[in-house]
């Protein structure tokens, strides 16, 4: 298993496309924003087989984790866990960036949280699944 920063957004867009679009249901319009251009993407792969990524956001000292997905078969390997951790590592060396922060799934902040990241704020609604942010310093 390896992951590293890309720019193959053909391949990103394929995995977001398998687990929000057609798993959870997200609206192509609201998956596919405009601001995939500027940001790093992440791509894990098992093999030749690329099977998760995760997208990063800069904005001042802040860098924003999202889409984050893994194939469902390989959720609960530990893949979703190092694909966090290498985004985490990907914020640290970018310059003045000390913290990180994520929308998350509320089913998954308990995950979220093993990594450090703490909850604030209150639960919203995005692409109709519920969610509630959630940050850490770097």
């Amino acid at each position: 298993m390896r992951i590293e920063e890309t720019t193959d957004l053909a391949l990103c867009h394929a995995l977001r496309r398998t687990v929000f679009i057609e798993e959870q249901g997200v609206a192509e319009a609201e998956e596919m924003d405009d601001q995939d251009d500027g940001a790093i993407h992440l791509l894990a792969w098992q093999g030749d087989r690329p099977v998760g990524t995760a997208r990063l956001i800069l904005k001042g000292d802040i860098g924003k984790i999202g889409r984050v997905c893994v194939l469902p078969e390989l959720r609960g390997t530990g893949l979703g866990g190092a694909l966090m951790r290498a985004a985490l590592d990907a914020l640290r060396v970018r310059p003045g960036v000390a913290r990180a922060r994520l929308g998350a799934q509320t089913h998954a902040i308990g995950f979220y949280e093993k990594l450090g990241f703490v909850a604030e704020g209150p639960v919203y609604d995005d692409a109709g699944i519920p969610h509630r942010d959630m940050t850490r310093e770097l």
